[in-house]
């Protein structure tokens, strides 16, 4: 793969946003991430292989059953840093004690999960194990070894559909959520995800943190992963209109990754049970004001002459229980963690765009 810059200028922001407190943090540590094959994970192992020696890190490792994530950049990773450590694991199912150095592992990140609507509502169950049941077997394993962080992916959907009174969202809204229907697997296997973290926190002690990402988007989102700015991306990278399967009014607002993976760093280092909103506050923008701004970019990176169009989707649950509104409040990250982001939507998506323009399209 080419060298790409605008991931080594992202991978560099990130470093330079964690404070010299959360840097050491990782001297000396193991990490490990589940889910490293997928868009979150992208930046992660980029990130922590990067910056491997200058954090002092011992050891990084890997795991993910592929059923969504993609693996040939991971495999180029773990080839060119030894300290990278790749393995095929089923969270679910595997014996965890089989992973050599596992048990070493003191900086724990629980990605696995499947995050595009289209791909968990085909794959409900495997949602829902690798939220609670994967989880419950690392939170059972971990339980009493001596790690500094424990972070769990929840999710911004664990609010549901909020009221209007309640946008922007804070960490005290107790949400507005179906407990049956085609998005249900997904919001209430987080949710119940959040309540194990409780648990075992309060049976031991366990330094755990909770990170609740708002819709993140950016390089190492693959442009077939069906969320909404992949299927963006990917119309701009084939050269066909933009294609919405909504009226384009629900609002967004859309976090770069580069800020994304810097919060969930930051969480990571935090140590204490607490959950926090990730994301970026403003601008909060309708579906085709953010069709608009792909195509704004596009014509500069692709020279795309696309324009965005209206569709009906042939999944006739595709919009079912989909919010309206989605804006965070995120003053408790910003307090507490100091957490700043600064990649308006403009930016990270031309970002984006010249990420996959760079790359051909692929990761």
């Amino acid at each position: 793969m080419k060298s790409n810059t605008i991931l080594t200028e992202d991978l560099q922001y990130i470093f330079n946003k964690l404070s010299q407190e959360e840097k050491q943090k990782f001297s000396g540590s193991t990490v490990l991430l589940t889910g490293c094959g997928g868009f979150l994970g992208y930046y992660f192992m980029h990130f922590l292989s990067a910056y491997a020696d200058e954090l002092g890190i011992e050891k990084i490792i890997g795991l993910d059953n592929f059923l969504t994530g993609t693996k040939d950049w991971l495999e180029k990773l773990s080839e060119n840093n030894p300290k990278v450590a790749l393995h095929t694991f089923d969270i679910i199912h595997d014996d965890p004690s089989g992973i050599p150095d596992l048990e070493k592992a003191n900086l724990i990140i629980h990605g696995a999960s499947i995050a595009s609507p289209t791909f968990y509502r085909i794959y409900p169950l495997e949602t829902i194990d690798a939220n609670i049941t994967g989880l419950r077997r690392l939170l059972d394993y971990y339980a009493q070894k001596d790690i500094r962080g424990f972070l769990f992916f929840s999710s911004s959907e664990i609010y549901g559909d909020p009221f209007a009174q309640f946008i922007p969202t804070s960490e005290t809204y107790r949400g507005n959520v179906a407990t049956m229907g085609p998005r249900a697997c997904y919001d209430e296997a987080k949710r119940f995800g959040e309540t194990l973290c409780y648990v075992f926190h309060e049976k031991y002690n366990m330094p755990i943190s909770i990170a609740r990402p708002f819709n993140n988007y950016g390089p190492g989102m693959n442009i077939n992963d069906k969320r909404l700015p992949a299927d963006f991306a990917k119309c701009v990278h084939e050269g066909r209109d933009l294609v919405m399967f909504s009226d384009g009014k629900p609002t967004r607002t859309f976090c770069y990754i580069s800020d994304a993976i810097t919060g969930y760093l930051k969480v990571l280092c935090h140590g204490k049970l607490e959950a926090f909103n990730i994301g970026i506050d403003k601008p909060e923008i309708s579906v085709r004001e953010f069709a608009e701004t792909f195509i704004t970019n596009a014509k500069e990176v692709y020279g795309y002459n696309g324009k965005a169009i209206f569709q009906t989707s042939d999944d006739s649950e595709y919009l079912t229980d989909n919010p309206n509104r989605r804006c965070p409040d995120i003053s408790k990250a910003k307090k507490i963690l100091n957490y700043e982001p600064e990649v308006l939507v403009q930016d990270g998506v031309k970002r984006f765009l010249t990420f996959l323009k760079i790359n051909d399209g692929k990761l």
